[in-house]
Formats: C-alpha cells, sequence, structure tokens
C-alpha cells in the first residue's frame, strides 16, 4: 500500500524548488554527511551523481544568510515549508537536516547539541557561508543556541521558537511531568499511533484531525534512525549543578506560540531575563509549540520584521 507521507515528498520538494532552493548532500568530514536545501544561485556546478556538493560547486551567498534549524519529530523541509518562500526574495536560505535526520548520517559518538552545532558550521562554511543568522525550532533551538555560543564570528543573530538553553534534570522532569509523559523518549519517539497522537496533541493548540492512516505513515517515514534518536535525546540532558548561562553577543529574539505546553511561554520569559538586554520576547497568539506550522503567516512577518532591524542595525553602524 502506498504511503501517503511518501507520496506528499515530490510535492514538497517541488514547492522548495519553486522557491528557489535545491537539495545537496554535503560531507563535513569523513563518515559524516548533512543534507541542506540550498540557494539555487549559489549553485555553479552540480555535483554529478553519487557526488557531494563541495566548495568548488558553490559561490558565496550574495543575500544575507538565514538558516532554518527543525525540531525532533521531523526533518528540515517539512518543518520550514511555509517559512522558506517567505524568505527566498530578500535572502539566502539554507535549510539543513540535522545528524540523523532526513538524509544526514555520521559515524561518530556524539550527540550533544554542541556535535550537531559543529557540523552544521562545517557544512554551512563548504557552502560558502561566512555569517548567518540561525532560526532555530525546539531541538533546534537549542543547536542554534549552541552554535551562538561557540561561534560568535560565525552567527550573526538567533531567532529561537519554543526551545530552552539546555535541558536541565529538572525541567526534564517538571516539564515531562506536567504533559503527562514518564520519559522525553515516550513523547518525541512514539512507537504507535496513540503515542503520535499524543504528541501531535500536546504539540498544537488547535485541534485539527487527521486519519488514523496518515499517523501510520507518518510514523513510519519520520522516525528513522530510533537508536541514535534515542542517544540524542540522553545527550540533551544536563545536570542542574552543571547549567551555565552563556554570554552571547547576539541580538536574540525568541518567537513563542502563547500557548506553547511543552515550552511555556513563562520559560521563555525567564530565559530573556537570563539572557539580558541583547534578548527580546515576542508571543503569538493562539498557537501551540508548532507556532509556525500553526499560524505561518503572523510568524513569517514577525520573523521578516526581526530580520529587517537587523539589516537597519547593521546600515546605522
Amino acid at each position: 500500500m502506498v504511503n501517503l507521507v511518501v507520496i506528499q515528498k515530490p510535492l514538497l520538494h517541488g514547492l522548495m524548488h519553486m522557491a528557489g532552493t535545491k537539495q545537496y548532500a554535503v560531507e563535513v568530514e569523513p563518515g559524516t554527511v548533512i543534507s541542506f536545501w540550498v540557494p539555487s544561485e549559489t549553485i555553479k556546478r552540480k555535483p554529478k551523481k553519487g557526488e557531494y556538493l563541495s566548495p568548488a560547486d558553490v559561490v558565496k551567498p550574495s543575500k544575507t544568510a538565514v538558516v532554518l534549524v527543525h525540531g525532533f519529530a521531523t526533518e528540515g523541509v517539512v518543518t520550514w515549508l511555509f517559512q522558506v518562500g517567505a524568505l527566498t526574495k530578500k535572502y539566502a536560505v539554507y535549510v539543513p537536516d540535522l545528524v540523523f535526520f532526513g538524509g544526514s548520517t555520521s559515524t561518530r559518538d556524539e550527540r550533544s547539541p554542541a556535535f550537531q552545532a559543529e557540523c552544521l558550521v562545517m557544512g554551512l562554511r563548504k557552502l560558502g557561508v561566512e555569517k548567518c543568522t540561525i532560526v532555530g525550532f525546539s531541538y533546534g533551538g537549542m543547536v542554534a543556541f549552541k552554535m551562538g555560543e561557540l561561534y560568535p564570528e560565525f552567527v550573526h543573530a538567533i531567532v529561537i521558537s519554543g526551545s530552552i538553553l539546555a535541558m536541565t534534570d529538572s525541567l526534564s522532569h517538571d516539564t515531562l511531568h506536567s504533559l503527562g509523559f514518564s520519559s522525553s523518549k515516550e513523547l518525541l519517539l512514539p512507537t504507535n499511533l496513540k503515542g503520535l497522537k499524543a504528541l501531535h496533541s500536546v504539540a498544537m493548540y488547535r485541534k485539527f484531525w487527521f486519519p488514523d492512516r496518515f499517523h501510520k505513515d507518518f510514523l513510519e517515514v519520520m522516525f528513522t534512525n530510533r537508536k541514535e534518536r534515542a542517544e540524542l535525546l540522553e545527550g540533551l540532558i544536563v545536570s542542574n549543578k552543571d547549567e551555565t548561562i552563556p554570554s552571547f553577543s547576539q541580538r536574540i529574539h525568541m518567537l513563542w506560540g502563547e500557548k506553547d505546553r511543552i515550552f511555556k511561554v513563562e520559560l521563555a520569559q525567564k530565559l530573556k531575563e537570563k539572557l539580558g538586554e541583547n534578548a527580546t520576547v515576542e508571543c503569538i497568539k493562539k498557537a501551540g509549540h508548532l507556532v509556525h506550522l500553526e499560524r505561518p503567516c503572523i510568524y513569517n512577518r514577525c520573523l521578516k520584521q526581526f530580520l529587517a532591524s537587523l539589516h537597519k542595525m547593521g546600515a546605522k553602524k
């Protein structure tokens, strides 16, 4: 029987092509390959079948680079489909798949957000990117924070939706308890229809109905590499006593769903206080954790306003 999610992929990819991006694999180091959606205008030579995109195949983007980093439940194109077309006219948009998602793999043993950040930066540099703004959702937000912390010269600004700096053991316990889950694996790596429906229920403010067939097919396609992803979840947790607040030089804009049940807006407000004057919070009403999918038009407007403000600040300097 045909998988309903699989047959929609050509449509999704077609929309990405119409938005001016194409998908390529980049070998960031031996054994580690990252899949990227790349601005078409930066490709000067298409690699042959079976080859990876190399620095010799690309040119430096002529527009400001914006990198969209997905969350834990899906790959990049599914997470950011509604944002790419809204941004590509003015920005060079890059959409990666994190390691063990989509077409990205690695033989390395590391499983931390810092490892994901390192891989993305290596890959983006091979694509000719010298500086960029990172937009991170959920798990991708933790990776975005790490990129800003570890590579301040590379990351110009950070936009975060539904995420935190790090998942401490107490925050993990409190969040899961409030949602009625016993572990992050039970929440984020569902094994059956009931678990996937529960994840969708807590992630969305509006209750959309999907047939069981769609849930089943989504579960089959999107939740691959289960062993490695379970290890990624384990690599997220840090002890309360080891939690630190980095000193970020970048502007950080937190764009939140007002009804987010996974990372409540109060967490964003507290995080703003910890990060200081460079951080701002903006809430979107009638939206939950999946704010960029539930209210894409408003989300895109807010995101573009922030990106435009960065340009204005740069012009004044």
